[in-house]
């Protein structure tokens, strides 16, 4: 090729200038394959390039929003709302919050997306979400600093026998708290566990079941009778309450770990592993119970070894754990 040639061939490439569109689509390709460093770097490309366009902006809160930045996504989804009236992001703000843990929030915001959308694309979730904050306030009581401080001390007291399955240790300890603070709702729940691995099995139940009986919409009240009807092979029984468990994803990680460790002890093992891979572990080393069922659902779901490297940190964290048999028995 002559070299005069060769100039106009290059003179007439046209160079490629993506819009906004292309880092968009690319951004969303990255999220789906949970490239999430890779997908904010593309969406921040794509909002650089239309920085009016709402859509781009929500896509990226909800990455935001996975890899658990929920005030940063709440922070371009206000900025969208200031510029526009994007009714996805009342509902997307709404699952922030209650990830946050600010449900009058959450309930605020979920309540204008249904407002103004009764049918949209998130109305069902927004429905459900708000099922699980009614859910959710069952734990959320007022105390004085100085009632919190006691009442903080039984807890962790209560705690400590339940994890290590003192049972009997338990019952003097959650007994008094039912006293002290009746409205407390948790102590009653404790209280139907130790009752029910002291040997009062049937007392346990008419407890629990007196509980659902008031507030049909008791997490906790699901959760003990699942195990209780499993223990006691009433199948039926125990159907219907697991099969409540599996259909709900509650907000707080406490509430999470406890449905994974149920379904963990009543051989739902695939369906636990899911909820414990889900789980912040930061937020329940604390449970010996945590690495105990996380290492038998592993075991169960065909990795040994993601098993023994649970059990191992669990035993160097809790040294009580090692004196019980392995995932693997």
């Amino acid at each position: 090729m002559h070299a005069k040639d060769k100039e106009i061939k290059t003179n007439n490439i046209i160079p490629f200038i993506p819009e906004g569109d292309f880092y968009f689509t690319k951004g969303v390709e990255a999220f789906q394959k949970r490239k999430f460093d890779i997908a904010i770097k593309w969406m921040k490309k794509a909002t650089d390039m239309k920085p009016d366009e709402p859509l781009y902006k929500c896509q990226m809160s909800i990455i935001y929003t996975e890899i658990g930045a929920y005030h940063a996504a709440n922070q371009l989804l206000t900025s969208v709302l200031q510029s526009s009236d994007y009714i996805d992001c009342y509902y997307l703000i709404a699952n922030n919050y209650a990830h946050l843990g600010l449900l009058n929030d959450a309930r605020k915001y979920a309540d204008s997306y249904l407002d103004k959308e009764p049918d949209g694309d998130f109305s069902d979730e927004a429905r459900s979400l708000l099922e699980l904050i009614d859910i959710d306030e069952e734990d959320d009581e007022d105390w004085t600093l100085e009632d919190e401080d006691e009442l903080l001390i039984y807890q962790e007291t209560a705690f400590y026998h339940l994890e290590n399955m003192e049972w009997e240790k338990a019952l003097p300890i959650i007994e008094e708290m039912m006293t002290i603070f009746p409205e407390h709702s948790m102590a009653k729940h404790d209280y139907t566990q130790a009752l029910f691995f002291t040997g009062r099995e049937q007392e346990a139940i008419d407890m629990e079941e007196e509980i659902l009986q008031e507030n049909p919409n008791s997490l906790y009240s699901h959760i003990n009778l699942a195990l209780y009807y499993y223990e006691k092979s009433i199948k039926e029984e125990y159907e219907n309450h697991i099969q409540a468990l599996i259909n709900i994803y509650p907000i707080h990680e406490q509430q999470k770990l406890r449905i994974a460790i149920t379904l963990a002890r009543t051989g739902f093992h695939q369906e636990a592993y899911a909820r414990f891979r889900m789980l912040s572990k930061e937020k329940v080393n604390s449970h010996v119970s945590y690495f105990k069922w996380y290492s038998v659902t592993a075991y169960q779901n065909g990795d040994p070894g993601k098993a023994l490297t649970i059990w191992e940190e669990g035993c160097r964290r809790h040294p009580k754990l090692s004196k019980e048999e392995g995932p693997w028995i």
